[in-house]
């Protein structure tokens, strides 16, 4: 019981959401929400050590499985509680907003505990689902955030199909949907090019959550159409889940699949050279994180394609860091953001005489995205690199470097914008008690995670 305790809270959060939403008298649920969310991280750290299985072994708890699922818990809290009410979302939908939101966090916590195909699907698509509704609630409604939905929901279901269609493959090779049986089944299959086919369309419905190449198309759009606070969450939280399940049927190939590596690192320096050569020219915020979090999914990918334990460790540390990172940036797109709508680089200019805190807080996370020490963004790109290196594969560490270097300019863009420019306007930007203490914490986390990283690595290396 208590090992599932975490889901449970969650089920509830939901269903107290849902009986609020069916309420004639709609008031803020804002406070509601942040109490909440906030329970469920702190049963997520005090069931941190639980372990079991549940469903004949469909279902297991066990280190990995709750370091993302607190992850995801911390993502929720910090989203729900960046959000302005009625800023974002007219107040009539403020149920629904955190009811989805919540069932898709549900979605991802379940997914992060699958070890059965059909479960991983099926947790998968509760999470994706929830998140297409959410997305065309947005105050001040432009269009753009039905073209957004319409967007994800289409590429949503052509993922899917080739995630069912890859499944269906793994399923045939070795007879069953038990991941702990897909193993020596693949063993058994060899190396050929069924097994590559099967396990790289297995893995498209996660590189469509992370937006790897060449599942990306709709994420800008997505992105430019949500909301602020829609956006925040799907940049950030989603790819949690993705990335745990990325690792647990990457680490299904055969040592000896050579191809399947080598389409991993195709995948990966595509989209890390794509992201950053097309981000050089956004000037929308959202659009310009929309390719960031493109690239970041080829860094990302440097370290699950080691397939070795140091890469899997380097690949949760790296989410774990991007998860604060991209939350500081989105955090000064939604405080800049008057009414809920989108920031352009020029909204930037004198940020740090409008608000030095905002400002700085700008600056820590860019430098953390950009690799620059002592953040936690060099960190993991250092850990991902060094986890290609050892395994061999020089060459997209290389193309990793040189697209490192290519991001320091739209990154430190940002910055330049927000400190060597003269503000448009004069009038200071009031950060209140609850946006302060949120600078705070994000600029903390991103720089205490780059001074003393190996602390949280050795803990995520226990998790294998």
């Amino acid at each position: 019981m208590s090992a599932c305790l975490l889901e449970l809270f969650t089920f509830l959060s939901f269903l107290i959401y849902f009986i609020l939403s069916l309420s004639s008298r709609k008031g803020t649920i804002v406070p509601l929400s942040r109490v909440l969310s906030f329970v469920g991280v702190a049963i997520a750290l005090l069931t941190l050590g639980s372990s079991g299985e549940l469903f004949g072994g469909a279902y297991r708890v066990d280190l990995f499985s709750q370091i993302f699922k607190a992850l995801v818990a911390m993502g929720l809290f910090l989203v729900l509680w960046m959000g302005e009410g009625e800023k974002e979302v007219e107040g009539r939908w403020a149920p629904e907003f955190a009811m989805f939101l919540t069932l898709s966090a549900l979605g991802l916590m379940l997914l992060v505990s699958a070890q059965e195909l059909i479960t991983v699907y099926v947790a998968l698509e509760l999470s994706s689902f929830s998140l297409y509704i959410v997305i065309p609630l947005r105050r001040g409604q432009t269009g753009l955030e039905l073209e957004a939905a319409a967007k994800y929901i289409f590429f949503g279901a052509i993922s899917s199909g080739v995630m069912l269609y890859g499944m269906g493959y793994l399923y045939g090779l070795v007879g069953s949907t038990y991941l702990k049986d897909i193993v020596p089944g693949l063993l058994g299959a060899g190396s050929g090019p069924m097994v590559t086919m099967a396990l790289v369309l297995a893995l498209s419905g996660f590189f469509f959550k992370l937006a790897l190449f060449p599942f990306h198309f709709w994420c800008p759009d997505v992105y430019e159409g949500a909301s602020n606070q829609t956006t925040t969450f799907i940049a950030t939280v989603p790819k949690i889940g993705a990335v745990a399940l990325l690792i647990r049927l990457a680490f299904l190939a055969p040592k000896e699949a050579e191809d399947f590596v080598r389409m991993l690192i195709l995948l990966s320096a595509l989209s890390m050279t794509l992201g950053n050569i097309v981000g050089l020219v956004q000037r929308d915020i959202k659009r310009l994180l929309a390719y960031s979090g493109i690239a970041h999914a080829g860094y990302l990918l440097m370290g699950i394609l080691a397939l070795s334990k140091e890469g899997g460790a380097s690949a949760i540390y790296y989410i774990a860091v991007y998860l604060f990172m991209n939350l500081g940036l989105f955090l000064v797109v939604m405080i800049l953001s008057q009414k809920g709508e989108n920031v352009l680089i020029d909204d930037l200019k004198g940020l740090w005489k409008r608000a030095p805190l905002l400002a700085f807080t700008l600056a820590v996370s860019a430098f953390s995205l950009a690799g620059i020490p002592p953040t936690g963004g060099f960190a993991g790109k250092l850990f991902v690199f060094m986890a290609a290196f050892h395994q061999g594969h020089l060459d997209i560490v290389i193309i990793g470097a040189v697209n490192t270097a290519i991001s320091l300019f739209y990154y430190l863009n940002l910055v330049r914008y927000a400190y060597s420019r003269d503000p448009e306007r004069s009038d200071p930007v009031e950060l209140s008690l609850r946006e302060k203490v949120l600078c705070y914490l994000f600029i903390i986390v991103v720089i205490f995670l780059g001074l003393f990283p190996n602390t949280f690595l050795t803990f995520m290396r226990a998790s294998f």
